[in-house]
């Protein structure tokens, strides 16, 4: 396990931007490996924890129900931004990130003295013993009316760190919301990147059921006209009929999963479930090569995710709060000023007493030292040191995850991009087989079994040629997302074109 110090993951340094910014490979794919912006929540400097956290926090996330029109191709970054618009779970988090830009703002507060206006009416009786001689009745009774408007100026003037340690506290935390938005919005992404990839795949496997529907009727036909010339025998026929009937059934089949695909792209999107939504599917080319080594990837993950950036904060929020319940053991000096008009207007039941109206103030500065409290101060201080600890601990857990998902789909990733080759060969292969199938069949050398076997596998080929296309898409998009890059601007984990510098043979080597 990695002991792992938080200033290995403080806020990056990153170039400034215009609203989100997909990156090339996250939408591969519809943006020929180009960034496309997204105007999403925050649509402006987004590029860091903090970027996002003062975002969040100038602005109030709205309640809205995504409305689509069913006429508009929407592109994979229109859906995103819909999404982040319209998922509530971006509210929340949204909602989360104000809260701390507030406690930051409160903790800062205490810095400012305190001034407060205080109006006291009153009315006072009294009763003064007082020698015989000189009161008939041995006392006086003195009644006293008081209007006394005050200004009480209070100022802290030394704590031993403690307002320090808060505001360090209340940033470090602030920082953390800002993270814990980025990766909210990056999980609502890939959501829907999925969603959307899958969607694609059922269109094409629709399209591909669609291509051996007119395989089989293709086989049917060339049957029939074999019949008819006294060539070909009935029950080739019935055996091509029941292929077109399966071929007919197997798109009913596809046809009702393309239904279902755009219904859960709906509901990922946080919109009204419904299957009344078009996509731009363009045909982008897929990734071809990693970008970066297994190295390279891991290394970009641990410092880019946010996930670990929110987990580094929140252990250096810990050590803020340790700091300031070390300085509840030290002593406070306040200063204290109050100006105040009094004005009383007394009388006495023996005697005659006079009425003022003065300007009255006092000041002074207190000092004020708390020498035994029951143990509060050792309680909390034992409390900080486990929040501390339990903080790092899920920082580790947190890097163990973070490497171990990147080396999944790092292997999943290169895993993918060779069935793709192997199934882009399989279709070619198939098809030219069924092809020869089907001319030796019509010149009699063939018989209808080889011709159904060939458009068997053909029709298999293609569907695994869909599967395989769709698969690469996917663990690429997912190859973003656990690295922390999916809606960054920086350059992509793979690639379109062959790389030199990263070939795709590369042997993985030890853990990192």
């Amino acid at each position: 396990m990695w002991q792992l110090e938080p200033c290995a993951f403080s806020e990056p340094h990153e170039a400034k931007s215009r609203g989100h910014m997909l990156a090339p490979a996250a939408l591969l794919l519809l943006s020929v490996f180009a960034p496309v912006p997204v105007l999403a929540q925050c649509a402006g400097n987004v590029s860091t924890p903090r970027a996002v956290a003062d975002c969040a926090a100038s602005s109030i996330p709205q309640a809205t129900v995504a409305s689509l029109d069913p006429n508009h191709p929407y592109t994979l970054a229109e859906l995103i931004d819909i999404a982040e618009h319209n998922n509530p779970r971006t509210r929340i988090v949204w909602e989360r990130a104000r809260q701390r830009a507030a406690g930051l703002g409160l903790a800062r507060s205490a810095y400012y003295p305190i001034l407060a206006g205080i109006a006291a009416f009153a009315d006072q009786r009294i009763v003064n013993p007082f020698p015989k001689p000189l009161a008939p009745d041995g006392y006086t009774m003195v009644q006293v009316p008081v209007i006394q408007p005050e200004l009480k100026l209070q100022y802290l003037i030394f704590d031993g760190g403690a307002r320090d340690a808060h505001v360090d506290a209340a940033t470090e935390e602030k920082l953390a919301a800002g993270a814990n938005f980025i990766q909210a919005n990056q999980e609502i992404a890939f959501r829907v990147s999925a969603a959307y990839y899958k969607l694609i795949t059922a269109q094409e496997r629709l399209q591909a059921t669609e291509e051996s529907l007119k395989t089989a009727k293709t086989t049917l036909d060339a049957a029939e006209a074999r019949l008819a010339n006294g060539r070909g025998t009935l029950p080739d026929v019935l055996h091509a009929r029941s292929e077109a009937a399966q071929a007919t059934f197997d798109r009913e089949s596809a046809d009702g999963d393309e239904q279902l695909a755009r219904i859960a792209l709906t509901e990922a999107m946080g919109a009204e479930p419904t299957p009344n939504i078009r996509i731009a599917s363009q045909a982008a080319p897929p990734p071809q090569e990693l970008a970066l080594p297994i190295d390279g990837l891991i290394d970009r993950a641990l410092a880019g995710r946010p996930d670990l950036m929110a987990a580094a904060s929140e252990i250096r929020a810990a050590d803020d709060a340790i700091r300031s319940v070390k300085a509840e053991f030290k002593p406070k000096v306040v200063s204290q000023v109050s100006v105040a008009q009094t004005s009383m207007w007394p009388t006495s039941s023996y005697g005659e007493l006079g009425s003022a109206s003065r300007p009255t103030w006092t000041a002074g500065v207190l000092v004020e030292w708390e020498i035994f409290d029951g143990g509060v101060r050792k309680n909390k201080l034992e409390a900080a040191e486990s929040r501390r600890r339990q903080a790092q601990d899920e920082l580790t857990e947190i890097h163990d995850r973070a490497t171990r998902e990147v080396w999944n789909a790092y292997i999943g990733f290169r895993s993918a991009l060779r069935k793709h080759e192997a199934a882009t060969a399989l279709v070619e292969s198939a098809s030219a087989s069924y092809a020869a199938s089907l001319d030796a069949y019509n010149s009699g050398v063939r018989n209808l079994i080889d011709v159904v076997t060939a458009e068997k596998q053909l029709a298999q080929s293609r569907l695994a040629g869909v599967s395989a296309r769709s698969q690469l898409f996917l663990e690429a998009v997912n190859l973003e997302f656990v690295t922390g890059n999916l809606l960054r601007s920086q350059s992509s984990a793979t690639s379109a074109q062959p790389a030199t510098a990263t070939p795709t043979s590369q042997t993985p080597q030890g853990g990192k």
